[in-house]
């Protein structure tokens, strides 16, 4: 199985939801573009979180100096993001790749994310996050999805639960929810451990 790690926007918990999935999986991770942050990567997050030795990390295929957008960190450092240098990594294993940002983050001047996983044609599993307008944003990346028929496994929340959004949200895409994940204290190996075990067989259940 392998699928790609989409935000309904930025900071909203792809990272942790890629190190279950990873975990649940015993999946080879890959984040394509990495903007700042090059000292502690989101690589290097979901590394330090999973247990399983079956796990390979591929490297980035652009490392950005700047945390900014992807198309405006790579100007700073002079390079062009280019759709044809994002080939997924060659791997016998199941496969995480977990995007930089939201759905229609730009990657350069003419392509955004969602471009790239059009061209791809990897499934997704959507990260939603309950804040004022989260509704909005996760039934807007929905859509565009399904406007380029790009196939969506389910959503995982993050975060503190609001059963009102929650439930609207699930009622009205008719999505799986695929698991939640608490407002954690603390961010541990063990404690992904633990969520990978209830996340697994929703997933297993995809691969049936």
């Amino acid at each position: 199985m392998n699928l790609i790690i989409a935000g309904i926007g930025t900071e909203i918990g792809k990272t942790v939801v890629s190190a279950i999935i990873v975990e649940a999986l015993q999946a080879d991770y890959w984040k394509p573009v990495q903007s700042g942050a090059l000292e502690d990567s989101d690589t290097r997050t979901v590394r330090g979180l999973i247990s399983n030795s079956n796990t390979r990390f591929h490297p980035e295929a652009y490392r950005l100096s700047e945390p900014l957008s992807p198309h405006a960190a790579a100007e700073i450092d002079g390079v062009t993001i280019e759709l044809e240098k994002l080939a997924l990594p060659k791997t016998d294993n199941h496969l995480v790749v977990e995007l930089a940002g939201g759905l229609m983050v730009p990657l350069n001047n003419r392509d955004l994310n969602i471009d790239w996983v059009q061209q791809i044609s990897l499934p997704i599993v959507l990260v939603s996050r309950n804040y004022l307008g989260s509704i909005n944003h996760t039934l807007l990346s929905v859509d565009a999805c399904k406007s380029r028929g790009i196939a969506i496994l389910g959503i995982v929340f993050n975060g503190p639960e609001v059963a009102a959004s929650e439930s609207v949200i699930l009622s009205l895409t008719q999505l799986p929810c695929l698991g939640r994940v608490n407002q954690e204290e603390e961010l541990t190996s063990e404690l992904i451990s633990q969520y990978a075990e209830k996340f697994l067989p929703q997933l297993n259940s995809m691969r049936a």
